[in-house]
């Protein structure tokens, strides 16, 4: 069952500012899956999109749908290619997870992720990602 939440993301990398978006969204498990759901703000700058975060014990899939697509699959020392597709173009997406902590149970909880990206063969600096989860009383 669907549950409310109050999502925060932040993400920064080694370089820059820190991003920190909070949302509200849904939270709930499916088989061995918990799943968040939300709808990217105009802070973001995908609004119209719907993400969708699939956390397993070992492995992290965000998914985006709407004015942007992009599947994003990680997982400890493990590759993955994905194009992100975006109102300004078309990217090709190499992610290598460096670290992935999951510590989600029914109530919420927090997952943190540091990768590297290169994109269109562009090397990025290495990204930090933290997604806290609290299930909303309702």
């Amino acid at each position: 069952m669907k549950k409310n939440a109050l999502i925060s993301l932040v993400s920064f990398q080694d370089d820059e500012d820190m991003l920190e978006v909070v949302t509200p969204g849904d939270f709930y498990k499916k088989e061995d899956l918990y799943i968040v759901e939300y709808d990217e703000t105009k802070i973001s700058g995908m609004e119209g999109t719907r993400t969708t975060l699939k956390i397993g014990n070992d492995n992290f899939t965000l998914l985006r749908e709407g004015n942007t697509h992009a599947n994003m699959n990680f997982q400890n020392g493990k590759e993955c290619f994905s194009i992100y597709d975006t109102p300004y173009g078309v990217l090709q997406v190499k992610i290598k997870t460096k670290d992935l902590l999951v510590n989600v149970d029914d109530q919420g909880g927090e997952v943190l992720v540091n990768y590297n990206m290169v994109v269109s063969g562009n090397n990025q600096p290495d990204t930090k990602l933290k997604v806290n989860i609290r299930k909303l009383p309702n």
